[in-house]
């Protein structure tokens, strides 16, 4: 299991969970070396022994790593640490357009002409490098804050070219985005996707899919069988120009869809333009359900009498041997249906596990929430995970893994979530306060201060107080954790230097104005008989200095004459 603070291939260091898929999982790390966020997908550990799970996470790098685009997930790195297949790409902070829908229902039609604009960009590319996505859907495609989307997944992703991909019996990606041809058993090709970016389109239209059913079986038959529904019906407002778009993407012979996404690109470009505002219905050319042909029996009229009553005779006892034939190849083949069908329903749910939902059981104890999980059938994992919360109080259950929600086979482990003593440090307001007062006080609370002086101009000087705070790189509320990084700037006041040598200043007169502006004084003495003594003749600084500095003065001072010693009489 991976838990925040592992290191993958000793680099990409795991910060949390952000996501968990059927395939692999999805976790926010911090990448060590270029010191930036990224997502890195891990191969789900049941998974990685099984050779065609690995093909296929491993055909997903291959794939992205040839795509560069702005409206696609960039990949940056994949590999393998200690049997775990991981891919490094692009961290994207945003929403899912699934949970956009959600939350919002039908967008307006500038932002789905936006979105999918940007959609068909990016596909065209993916498209150009021979690479078709296989599971468009809302799902996969994130929208960040400022209106850019991003396509993401390309797990499914299959090369045109590689030998190796050529299956056609396995459909996958969502039922309620799957082409036709998919449902069926075919292949997919680039008019496969095309399909899915129309039933996507009409979803940002809606607000809901045009297809929904009991089953995915239910809903794949419609797929196959059923015209989409109306969007001019549905909503008047929106011009025939953009259901033209979405029928013809979404026509269930692929003869009638855009050959390529470049002409679907095109056409939501121009589909608001005042020409093609009054388009009529897009009518198909071809039949949405082609039937094979009839063949026709040769007419018989010219045979004489005779010869028509001898062949009517024959084809008579032909027709009469040919139908029981028909009788027992139809009975048999009707057995063998209903045999296989019987297998394909009834056998599953004799032999298959049930499913349980994760239950909530945050705020509960470890013994409680371990007894309501086992009550559902499902295993609780030895040992407990530890997480930081400031919501949930110490020793009490944060959530799971799989967490809530989740559905899961009966007998699935799951580890509980435990909330831990938060030694994360609150920040206030430091503004006003001493600075070394405040350094003091959050190096004791465990964190990295750096202190830097900020110049306050002679006009500003009222407002502040020397050595007080002025700003902070993290601000109140925020919280950090021990051994952070935080900067305080401290107020450091401008002082304009008088110029002591010509302007008759004494000795005392220096020390009143040091004083006055917290300037450290230092007098050197030089013996000059040029000056009377006590005058200055020297300073170190002039102009305009920040207060805290050092002054050094050079003063005068006489020549000391030298004594001649006294001479006893009488000795000379």
């Amino acid at each position: 299991m991976i838990v925040k603070g592992d290191k993958i291939n000793d680099r990409y260091q795991i910060i949390k969970t952000i996501g968990e898929g059927g395939m692999a999982n999805v976790y926010l790390a911090k990448d060590t070396i270029l010191d930036r966020n990224v997502a890195v997908k891990v191969l789900r550990g049941d998974l990685a022994d099984d050779e065609k799970f690995v093909r296929r996470f491993q055909r997903e790098a291959l794939s992205a790593s040839k795509l560069h685009h702005p409206n696609i997930v960039e990949m940056y790195d994949v590999g393998e640490d200690n049997g775990s297949y991981y891919i490094v790409m692009e961290y994207v902070q945003g929403k899912t357009l699934k949970s956009l829908v959600k939350k919002r229902g039908a967008l307006t039609l500038p932002e789905v002409i936006d979105i999918m604009t940007q959609l068909a960009s990016a596909i065209m590319c993916a498209h150009d490098s021979y690479i078709i996505h296989r599971d468009i859907k809302p799902q996969n495609v994130m929208i960040l804050d400022d209106g850019r989307v991003k396509i993401m997944d390309f797990g499914i992703a299959m090369a045109l070219n590689s030998n190796e991909l050529t299956q056609t019996n396995s459909v996958m990606g969502s039922v309620h985005y799957l082409p036709p041809e998919q449902a069926n058993g075919s292949g997919s090709t680039i008019k496969s996707d095309i399909y899915s970016l129309g039933i996507l389109m009409y979803e940002l239209l809606i607000g809901k899919v045009p297809f929904k059913g009991d089953n995915a079986v239910e809903i794949a038959i419609k797929q196959m069988k059923e015209p989409i529904p109306s969007i001019c019906k549905q909503n008047p407002d929106i011009p025939q120009s953009v259901e033209n778009i979405v029928l013809r993407a979404c026509a269930k012979n692929p003869k009638n869809r855009y050959d390529s996404v470049r002409e679907m690109y095109d056409d939501i470009k121009s589909c608001l333009t005042e020409e093609n505002l009054n388009q009529k219905r897009l009518e198909y050319k071809y039949p949405e359900h082609e039937l094979e042909e009839t063949k026709v029996m040769p007419n018989l009229s010219r045979l004489d009498k005779k010869h028509e009553e001898v062949s009517d005779v024959a084809k008579s006892k032909k027709k009469s041997k040919k139908d029981i034939v028909l009788w027992i190849t139809g009975g048999i083949f009707a057995l063998l249906v209903a045999l296989i069908c019987l297998f394909i329903i009834v056998y599953p749910k004799l032999v298959s596990v049930p499913d349980v939902t994760i239950p909530d059981v945050s705020n509960l104890t470890v013994v409680e929430a371990e007894s309501k999980l086992k009550e559902l059938g499902l295993l609780v994992a030895s040992d407990v995970e530890e997480k930081e919360s400031d919501e949930i109080e110490p020793g009490k259950v944060i959530g799971t893994s799989p967490q809530v929600g989740r559905t899961v086979k009966e007998g699935t482990e799951v580890t509980i979530i435990v909330a831990k003593e938060s030694n994360n440090i609150t920040l206030e307001s430091y503004t006003g306060q001493n600075y070394k007062t405040v350094e003091a006080n959050l190096k004791n609370a465990g964190l990295n201060v750096i202190t830097e002086p900020r110049k306050i101009e002679k006009e500003e000087q009222d407002k502040y107080k020397e050595e007080t705070v002025v700003d902070q790189s993290a601000k109140a509320g925020d919280k950090l954790e021990p051994g952070d990084t935080i900067v305080i700037y401290y107020a450091v006041f401008t002082v304009e230097y008088p110029d002591f040598v010509n302007e008759n200043y004494t000795v005392d007169m220096v020390q009143e104005f040091c004083d006055k502006n917290n300037v450290t004084l230092s007098i050197q003495y030089e013996t000059n008989d040029t000056y009377p003594e006590g005058t200055i003749i020297k300073q170190n600084r002039t102009g305009e200095v920040i207060s805290g500095s050092t002054l050094t003065i050079t003063v005068t001072q006489k020549t000391i004459a030298e004594e001649t010693p006294d001479v006893p009489e009488g000795t000379e």
